[in-house]
């Protein structure tokens, strides 16, 4: 005689959710960064990447470099007004949904270079998730902004697309 696994829940063959609950799940173990890496940020960007850090035991492993590859831009350093509109470029080309993470305080906020030639941040011409805050920030701030990350795919929390296009309308279509 067969015993009845079905009443304490964990021997049932039949699994219900929704798709996109699935959809999330798989989303949030196989992000694919493509790194946009100007200054000393980047170099703590590989430092994420290798052996000691390894961010494949998350499933984030797979670097691309091309945008149309990517759902994960990790913006690493200065940005100024020259390279502006290829970032911009480069953002348009990622497929949707995408994240953007700024790295540092020069990507954040443009660190200590106060100047006429350097992006105040580059939320001014991207949305971004996720700020990463430090001068180089440790390959472990890094690693919790993708962690926060992977918990906005999970919860399914609006991107900063969605609310960055509506500010900047209201901002500069006045």
């Amino acid at each position: 005689m067969a015993k009845n696994d079905s009443s304490d829940g964990l021997g049932s063959p039949i699994l219900l959710t929704r798709f996109e609950k699935v959809l999330s799940w798989a989303r949030k173990y196989s992000l694919w960064p493509l790194p946009f890496g100007t200054a000393c940020c980047a170099i703590e960007f590989m430092a994420v990447v290798g052996t000691h850090y390894d961010i494949s035991r998350y499933g984030w492993e797979v670097v691309r470099f091309s945008p149309r590859q990517a759902d994960l831009l990790i913006v690493a350093g200065t940005v100024n007004y020259k390279i502006a509109p290829a970032l911009k470029t480069i953002y348009e080309q990622m497929l949707e949904p995408k994240w953007v993470i700024a790295m540092g305080a020069c990507a954040t906020c443009g660190g200590f270079y106060n100047n006429y030639s350097v992006v105040q941040g580059v939320d001014r011409f991207i949305p971004v998730d996720v700020y990463v805050p430090g001068c180089p920030p440790k390959p472990e701030s890094l690693i919790d902004g993708m962690m926060m990350i992977k918990e906005m795919i999970e919860k399914g929390e609006p991107r900063a697309r969605e609310s960055w296009e509506e500010k900047w309308k209201e901002r500069y279509d006045k």
